[in-house]
């Protein structure tokens, strides 16, 4: 066996087909599993040469298996990770980790006590604008950031067996927690079920921290267009991470409330496109 092929993928659907694709062209894949033959099919498409089975203990039980990436729908997320935690594999894991907080506690701690590495998909929080974003809140440039919101919005992918919160927001939702620093106290979240019942396809989450900070969360594929944006208000600047558009991905803008004579007075000194590293 090549020793540097022992990925294991599970799951080659709508996202893992990408992620087989990746494994492949890294010379790190070396079996793909899933039990619908349209995966295996999209396997061979995306990683050819590569092995594929319908099940995934095959890769579970592979004594040359290290490692194991998970794109399979979410409910099974659990129970998939756990199996390949308490055999010694390493994962990556899609986003959400799992659908209960204490399923993922649980998940951290089995992690831990195999001394395994447990990774999830939270690839938003490596995009060069968040991560130039991070330095400008870090060195002050926003002044004291009051709240964040952010919009994540499309017609489509709808989904059937996951609500738009789960195969949305988790992205938003560890941007935000990054550029805080900390843990929110307190979140809510109302939503609305249009196509399928019990369903949500639009969800708000407002998260509120003890800092005082808020966010606030708009995620639906119940809508006429494609969004993604996030906008961090500060005291003194504001900064727009919009991840649809091809250039301009962050732009901040000098823009803050003063006061005069205890009235307020808008203050609108421009604003300028901020360079992104391209490593």
């Amino acid at each position: 066996m090549n020793e540097t092929r022992h990925v294991a993928l599970l799951g080659c659907g709508y996202w893992g087909k990408n992620l087989a694709r990746n494994l492949h062209e890294l010379g790190a894949l070396q079996l793909v599993c899933d039990p619908a033959e349209s995966g295996r099919i999209a396997a061979a498409e995306n990683a050819p040469g590569v092995a594929t089975s319908s099940e995934f203990n095959d890769a579970l039980e592979s004594d040359d298996i290290k490692a194991v990436a998970i794109a399979t729908p979410a409910e099974t997320h659990f129970e998939l990770v756990s199996a390949a935690l308490k055999v010694g594999k390493d994962v990556f894991v899609e986003k959400p980790l799992a659908l209960q907080a204490s399923e993922g506690e649980q998940l951290k701690e089995l992690a831990q006590e195999r001394a395994c590495i447990l990774m999830v998909g939270h690839l938003l929080e490596y995009h060069p604008a968040v991560v130039r974003l991070h330095e400008l809140i870090d060195a002050g440039e926003l002044g004291n950031v009051n709240y964040i919101y952010s919009n994540r919005l499309n017609f489509g992918k709808v989904r059937t067996e996951e609500n738009a919160l789960w195969s949305f927001a988790p992205h938003d939702v560890a941007v935000i927690l990054r550029l805080f620093g900390e843990m929110p106290v307190e979140v809510t979240c109302t939503g609305g079920s249009y196509l399928t019942p019990g369903l949500a396809d639009v969800t708000v989450s407002t998260l509120l921290f003890q800092s005082g900070r808020r966010a606030h969360i708009f995620v639906s594929w119940l809508n006429p267009f494609k969004e993604q944006k996030l906008v961090v208000v500060g005291e003194q600047r504001m900064a727009v991470f919009n991840d649809v558009t091809a250039e301009d991905k962050l732009v901040l803008y000098d823009q803050r409330v003063d006061f005069q004579e205890a009235m307020p007075v808008l203050q609108d000194d421009g604003q300028q496109v901020i360079a992104l590293s391209s490593d």
